[in-house]
């Protein structure tokens, strides 16, 4: 029998820093946590021999000479003194660990200077073996070197990525530090080369250099004291991979595939598949509903109601979604000229003249420009800042009012775009889109408060399914008759459809029908219902709706318009797809060379 043994310290630590460090990115995530919670305002990392020496650098308060040996022994900390600190956390570190982990695998050199102190104080330990303290040269702050890591661990130093990747998980720690505080100073060199700097600036204005973007809109939801707040990209701004979506509770950033869903279930019907939205979500919660202990890297968390947390974070997108603030922005925004020159259009455009070459018409297709926008229509191409702040908007506001009725239809093009124009840009509308979303929103919309036209059909609507089909379909009855959409059986394996909403073809009500049925069968069962009842939704206004290759007049196109102006997220169709595309003056100004030198 293998005798039973305590292990030796040096194989504990190993141990231990295998959970902590697992690789150079954790290193920092731990060291910069504890800069944080010294207070530092300025944080500098500094990376090189492809990450195995690392330099972190803050002017936070420092550690007491005294201290420093305890600094680096294993359950040492500051930050809890019971049991009950568990569960009321205000710090990043408290488990204690790091440091003594990372020296373990490490050549670790600590310099740290206090207040008033008359010099700093430089610790080091070379893999677990600690030196005595001395004094030396230094700056308020503390600064942790790390050489030569995994060096006494070859497995584990085999297993490390390419300097580059290791690079990038470090980039993406910063990064999320930035997002969560930006109050403090960031800062990254490679290689003696600057790579990152993010200097203290306002929170929407860190976001959109974080994200990347140059236009970010907020949100805010509060559930049953889970608050939410939200930075977010437009719909048209989409990503290929979930990357940038960013989520952080009680500050710490953290790997939530259930929040991310709240995320995505915030964008649904608003993406393609395949796309991800830009996003910086930031949630609190009562400390006493949340344990943030649950993984050594604390990159997890478990709430104590999860679906508080997912109902805040979604409701914080999506009420602010609703209320499509990129078209606000975009009939707000002034055209930018390249090269920082002005060029202005102080006149008001004129009327489009009649331009048939034998005095006729043109088919109804070109008339004049209406009046009410265009009647104070002096606007001119400024340069504007490269990043601006987010657009905040408050509960209950709205986006522009009008935004598609305003627009002037000027007629159609390969019996599928709607052309219409802005006083300062021309758009082409997908009318197929654009029509699909009118009509799904209505849908949508009766599902909460009916009001829908409704049709009794003279004979029921027959459609054979399975069996099993028909009953479950049977069973929920209740959630399709709030569309109006009212059915009995006929026969064991048929349904007979005795009332839709007038808008709807037979042909889209029989396959719409099907294939929730065989969703409801498969999911059902499992709190999916509404999804598939609005799945239904989207399918029966896509194949209910003005088809490519349909010819419409002029005042169809301007109904449509003025429909589209009913729903926010008119923008976009049920699947995700743009609905339109806008080509400012300038641009046609610029590439036809009308803009002179």
């Amino acid at each position: 029998m293998t005798e039973i043994m305590k292990l030796n310290p040096s194989v504990v630590d190993q141990i231990a820093a295998g959970e902590v460090v697992e690789r150079p990115a954790h290193l920092v995530k731990e060291l910069v946590e504890n800069s944080l919670d010294a207070g530092a305002t300025k944080l500098r990392v500094t990376i090189s021999n492809g990450a195995r020496n690392i330099q972190v650098s803050d002017n936070g308060r420092g550690i007491r000479t005294e201290e420093l040996e305890l600094a680096l022994e294993r359950f040492a900390t500051s930050k809890i003194r019971r049991t009950e600190d568990l569960w009321q956390l205000s710090s990043y570190g408290f488990r204690g660990e790091a440091l003594a982990s990372i020296s373990a695998v490490s050549d670790l050199t600590l310099i740290t200077r206090m207040k008033n102190s008359e010099s700093a104080q430089s610790i080091r330990s070379q893999f677990g073996q600690k030196e005595k303290p001395h004094p030396v040269g230094g700056a308020l702050g503390t600064t942790v070197i790390i050489e030569n890591l995994f060096e006494n661990l070859p497995a584990r130093l085999k297993f490390m990525k390419s300097p580059a990747s290791e690079v990038a998980q470090i980039k993406n720690v910063i990064k999320a530090f930035a997002l969560s505080h930006p109050e403090v100073e960031f800062s990254m060199l490679v290689n003696s080369e600057l790579i990152l700097d993010f200097p203290v600036v306002k929170e929407s204005v860190r976001a959109q250099m974080v994200l990347g973007l140059d236009e970010l809109y907020a949100g805010e939801a509060e559930r049953s004291g889970y608050k939410a707040r939200a930075y977010f990209s437009s719909p048209h701004d989409v990503q290929k991979t979930s990357k940038n979506i960013w989520i952080f509770v009680q500050k710490r950033w953290v790997q939530d595939r259930g929040l991310q869903a709240a995320v995505m279930e915030a964008y649904r019907n608003l993406l393609m598949h395949g796309e991800y939205p830009s996003v910086a979500i930031e949630l609190e919660v009562p400390p006493e509903q949340i344990d943030v202990n649950i993984h050594p890297t604390k990159s997890q968390v478990k709430f104590l109601d999860p679906s508080l947390a997912f109902r805040a974070v979604q409701g914080a997108l999506r009420s602010a979604l609703e209320q499509a603030p990129w078209l606000k922005k975009q009939s707000q925004e002034v055209v930018a000229q390249e090269s920082g020159s002005v060029s202005e259009r102080n006149e008001v455009l004129p009327p489009l003249q009649n331009l048939s070459f034998d005095g006729g018409s043109l088919g109804g297709y070109q008339f004049k420009q209406k009046r009410d926008f265009l009647a104070e229509s002096t606007f001119s191409y400024a340069s504007v800042s490269s990043v601006k702040p987010a657009l905040a908007l408050m509960p209950g506001e709205t986006p522009l009012q009008g935004y598609w009725s305003s627009l002037q239809p000027i007629g159609q093009v390969a019996l599928t775009y709607l052309v219409a124009q802005s006083s300062n840009s021309m758009i082409l509308i997908d009318q197929h889109a654009a029509h699909e979303r009118v009509m799904f929103e209505r849908l949508l919309k009766a599902l909460t408060n009916g009001g829908l036209e409704i049709q009794d059909f003279l004979f029921p609507l027959a459609i054979d399914l399975s069996e099993d089909k028909c009953e479950v379909l049977l069973k929920h009855q209740e959630s399709f008759s709030k569309l109006g959409i009212l059915f009995e059986q006929l026969g064991p394996s048929t349904l007979g459809v005795k009332s839709s909403p007038v808008f709807i073809k037979d042909s889209a009500l029989s396959q719409s029908l099907e294939i929730a049925s065989q969703q409801l069968l498969e999911f059902g069962g499992s709190g999916k219902v509404e999804e598939v009842i609005k799945d239904a939704c989207a399918r029966m206004a896509c194949h209910s709706s003005v088809r490519a290759g349909q010819a419409m007049t002029l005042p169809e196109i301007k109904s449509l318009l003025e429909s589209m102006d009913e729903f926010p997220l008119s923008s976009f169709c049920p699947h995700g797809r743009p609905v339109s595309q806008e080509i400012s003056f300038y641009q046609l100004d610029k590439d036809f060379g009308r803009l002179g030198s």
